[in-house]
């Protein structure tokens, strides 16, 4: 289903539910004093809705930082590949061709296997991505270097080595994170609790009565569903794409 039409299907479903709710208590609830309530009841919804609103907004921020980070791990990782490859190419016909093949692979494996198990929300991916790496690491450290140059091409191609490593495992971290049980409750439960004070507010106009707290729930809702999307960088609406991967297959061709 489009994304956007889930979205709307989120906040519509969470305005007219709670429109039902709300109509339902002015029509049938009890009406008298619950003007007198407005002043007791808008101070604890003051103090709810803050608090729930500063933990979505944190939530909200951090799982924008961790896609933009997602992104960038993941050029940085396939910038470090080619870097070592090029590198590699200076320590001998042996070891520049093993490196070359294993370099070609590892893209290849990265954008065609380990991404789908990604988007799965798995950080144990499926191939041979860490073998790959661990034989392009041993190829170079065997490698022998005649001259100060290729000693010199011998370090730079296991230090990219190393970063490929660091920038591997924050990708795969990445996926796994996600947002636990604990805080979805918090955050559900927050939204809740915000949208039912305001149903124990009272006055002359329902009507208006009515659309405040269906804005409100639609709000929230909205929210929520960003949320939702962006709790797996490669995934969702704001999903990472093998962009990098791709673009280094065509490089190490």
């Amino acid at each position: 289903m489009n994304i956007y039409l889930t979205g709307l299907i989120w906040v519509f479903g969470a305005a007219i539910v709670t429109a039902g709710v709300a109509y339902l208590i002015r029509r049938i609830g009890e009406t008298q004093g619950t003007v007198d309530n407005n002043e007791a009841a808008g101070q604890v919804f003051t103090i709810v809705g803050g608090l729930h609103a500063v933990l979505l907004a944190f939530v909200l921020i951090s799982l924008f930082d961790a896609t933009s980070a997602a992104e960038d791990t993941s050029y940085r990782e396939a910038e470090n590949l080619i870097a070592a490859r090029w590198a590699a190419d200076s320590l001998g016909e042996e070891t520049a061709a093993e490196v070359r093949t294993l370099s070609a692979d590892y893209v290849t494996t990265v954008a065609e296997q380990e991404w789908p198990d990604m988007a799965a929300g798995n950080d144990d991916v499926s191939g041979n991505g860490w073998s790959m790496l661990e034989r392009m690491r041993a190829a170079v450290a065997k490698a022998p270097a005649n001259d100060d140059w290729q000693n010199n091409q011998k370090i730079d191609a296991a230090n990219k080595l190393w970063d490929v490593y660091q920038a591997r495992q924050e990708r795969l971290n990445a996926a796994g994170n996600g947002i636990s049980d604990v805080l979805w409750f918090a955050l559900v439960a927050g939204s809740v609790m915000s949208v039912a004070l305001p149903l124990l507010f009272g006055g002359p106009r329902p009507v208006t009565h009515i659309v405040i707290v269906s804005i409100l729930a639609g709000t929230l809702s909205l929210l929520l569903f960003a949320t939702h999307q962006l709790q797996n960088p490669y995934s969702g609406g704001a999903k990472v794409e093998p962009s990098a991967f791709e673009s280094a297959q065509a490089r190490l061709q």
